[in-house]
């Protein structure tokens, strides 16, 4: 048999050995000649180096669908506490709104000078989250204002570029208010207003132009409630800064 002939019938063994070898491979026998084995063996290790691959593509598929599963339930742990923070958040936000609502205190001599902040909201032992929670529950829990004044302005200086600063300045802005110390209550707002991204912005221009109207300023809080009103069209503060200045007129 010449060598082109061996070729073919390697070639057609090769063929139909790989057609068959997933329903039951047929054990190797000679057929008189050591190429024709050879090439069957080769056939033999081939099919088994494509088994062991395909058995590591599933091992590996099996580790990413694992490592997947682990993700998702990451994900769902962080979504779960991010809708906790955020009504907690909301919480925070009816406390301290409605407190804007009462009957302003006398001012003291001495109010918001003497005040100390709790040894938990500036202690070095605590973060940055766990000093700004303890501000958060002296009003929320202890309904302690002057404690949590004296621990938000302990928070703004010990954390200064904190991601809670514009939201520490609104919180002392409307304690501020809400005691009648309306300078104090402006300074706050006003660095609340310099955060062009902050989502208590519009809140405190509308605090500021009702400041202002406190301040017999009328014209400073129509500028105040124009801005309002512009900046936020679709927003509830805009809506009462219409209402003010329509009262203004």
């Amino acid at each position: 048999m010449n060598s082109n002939k061996m070729r073919m019938l390697a070639l057609t063994l090769l063929v139909g050995a790989a057609t068959q070898v997933v329903a039951a491979p047929a054990p190797v026998t000679s057929l008189g000649g050591s190429a024709q084995g050879d090439s069957l063996e080769r056939l033999e290790r081939m099919i088994e180096a494509r088994n062991q691959m395909q058995l590591e593509m599933q091992r590996q598929l099996d580790q990413l669908a694992t490592e997947m599963d682990e993700l998702r339930g990451m994900v769902e742990r962080n979504s779960y506490d991010l809708s906790q923070m955020l009504e907690r958040q909301r919480e925070l936000y009816r406390e301290v709104d409605a407190l804007s609502r009462q009957k302003p205190q006398a001012a003291t001599e001495g109010d918001g000078k003497s005040e100390k902040a709790p040894k938990e909201a500036y202690s070095g032992n605590v973060s940055e989250n766990e000093a700004y929670e303890a501000a958060v529950n002296l009003i929320l829990k202890k309904k302690d204002y002057d404690g949590a004044i004296a621990a938000f302005q302990s928070f703004l200086t010990t954390y200064p570029n904190s991601v809670y600063k514009s939201n520490a300045h609104y919180w002392l802005g409307q304690l501020y208010f809400t005691k009648n110390q309306l300078p104090d209550a402006a300074k706050q707002f006003l660095a609340v207003a310099s955060e062009k991204d902050s989502n208590k912005r519009a809140d405190a221009l509308l605090k500021l132009g009702l400041i202002a109207e406190k301040a017999k300023k009328p014209e400073q809080a129509k500028k105040y409630y124009q801005e309002v009103i512009s900046t936020y069209p679709d927003s509830t503060s805009s809506r009462q800064a219409e209402k003010n200045l329509k009262a203004l007129k």
